[in-house]
């Protein structure tokens, strides 16, 4: 019976002379169609061949249509929009802070030419900085300031610019290791720096760093613990008490604070965060922060202090290597521009609109998806339940928010979840006791229509 199928399987040369093919060679090309004609034949000739039933063999349309399919999935693009429901705002795995609407206007303008290296005066070249420079130095007292491609590259570009064959002093509980395996103690270890831990795990006092400084130190750095949180018996020593330590020895002073908070969070009930502005008041020479986190704009490193250290950085050969190209720049100038008024942050910026939003203003959306989604999985369980969501993308890793989901009981959570991010527009949920949650902190108002919509696709498809 196989050899029966396999012998009844279309002639790829007969089917290349349909006027079916020929449309689908108008449409992707000739050499492409046929192509992915032989190969849809050939998965079939597999199909059959591995089949413990005896399967018939496929009609010529129905191999047409199904290269046709196959060739508009191709088409499809890899990255696409994506639901975040997982109730992390800043979710390292979806590409971190949406971006305001600001920040993809601009990155729309500077598509084509534009002034990114250029003095529209005197027409000679500047640095790409200029875009932003005014506005970083204003936001947070800083005299100069660096842009490099993400917050790593900026350790090691300081690093390597300031401390080659040196000792940099760090405390033994700020050696951290970022997502990816990537462990600060490597970073240092590339750029030439020479590490000089000091403290224990749990617990660094000042006498720590004053007693390790010696004819090799270059730098005394704090490194903010952007994942993780130690709780205890513990003590740390903060940025302005390491800056007089080093200063009254002639040592320079650098700041990772990593997440780069540019307001206080306090008004969006969470902790404390140092922002880049108080770490240069306290003493810091160089704060070094990311752009895709507490700023929220597109991914970058900021490099922000002292002019003459931030040239040194400026003009070490792997600056160049590290540099961002002019959507960057264009998207991370109209993000900072929102910080200028920001008592309004909450009405222009994506990521402190979620911060700001009530629980009460959570739940109602939560019953509102609710109300739509039960006609669409009934018999299962649609249910409003409190839940917790988080900050994220190393920023104030043990501070949850208060949230709702919407909890959709399954015996095949994971299941569910996948089909969930295999729909046109995916959604993310998280799981939780068996049930698959939406969390709606992190959910927009217009996106809940896509997620009805991906439910509907599902139900749809099982149907």
């Amino acid at each position: 019976m196989k050899n029966c199928a396999l012998r009844g399987i279309p002639q790829t040369g007969r089917m290349l002379e349909m006027d079916a093919f020929a449309e689908l060679a108008v449409q992707f090309g000739r050499d492409r169609a046929a192509e992915a004609l032989r190969a849809t034949v050939e998965a079939w000739r597999h199909a059959i061949k591995a089949s413990p039933t005896d399967l018939p063999p496929p009609t010529p349309d129905a191999l047409l249509d199904e290269t046709r399919r196959a060739l508009s999935r191709d088409e499809e693009p890899n990255l696409k929009p994506a639901v975040n429901a997982t109730g992390i705002l800043l979710h390292t795995g979806l590409g971190r802070a949406p971006m305001p609407s600001a920040a993809r206007e601009a990155v729309l303008r500077c598509m084509g030419c534009c002034n990114l290296q250029m003095d529209m005066g005197d027409g000679s070249r500047i640095h790409r900085e200029h875009a932003i420079r005014d506005l970083v130095c204003s936001l947070t007292g800083a005299e100069d300031v660096a842009l490099v491609n993400n917050n790593a590259a900026a350790t090691l570009l300081v690093l390597a610019a300031l401390v080659p064959g040196r000792e940099v002093v760090v405390s033994r509980g700020e050696l951290i290791e970022i997502g990816g395996s990537f462990r600060l103690p490597d970073i240092m270890a590339q750029s030439g720096a020479k590490l000089r831990e000091v403290g224990t795990t749990n617990k660094t006092h000042l006498r720590d760093y004053e007693q390790a400084i010696g004819p090799e130190t270059a730098l005394l750095m704090k490194v903010h613990k952007s994942n993780y949180g130690m709780v205890g018996f513990t003590k740390e020593v903060g940025i302005a008490e390491i800056a007089a330590a080093g200063h009254a020895r002639g040592i320079a002073v650098a700041d990772d604070l990593g997440c780069g908070a540019m307001v206080p969070l306090e008004r969006f009930g969470l902790p404390h965060e140092m922002t880049i502005a108080e770490s240069l008041a306290a003493g810091a020479d160089l704060v070094l922060a990311s752009t895709d986190k507490l700023i929220g704009g597109p991914q970058g490193g900021l490099v922000v202090g002292k002019a003459a250290l931030v040239a040194k950085v400026r003009q070490h050969p792997l600056y160049r290597a590290f540099r961002v190209c002019k959507m960057t720049a264009a998207a991370l100038e109209a993000t900072l521009r929102l910080f200028k008024s920001p008592d309004t942050i909450a009405q222009t910026h994506p990521l402190y609109a979620m911060l700001d939003k009530s629980p009460e203003a959570i739940r109602a959306q939560a019953e509102a998806l609710a109300a739509r989604l039960r006609p669409i999985l009934a018999p299962r369980a649609v249910e409003v339940v409190p839940h917790e969501a988080f900050l994220g993308g190393g920023s104030v890793p043990a501070a949850p928010l208060p949230s709702f989901a919407v909890a959709i009981a399954s015996d095949k959570a994971d299941d569910l979840a996948r089909a969930l991010r295999a729909c046109r527009v995916p959604v993310c949920p998280r799981i939780h006791d068996s049930a698959v949650y939406l969390d709606m902190r992190t959910v927009s108002e217009a996106e809940c229509d896509l997620v009805a919509e991906s439910f509907r696709e599902i139900a749809g498809s099982a149907s």
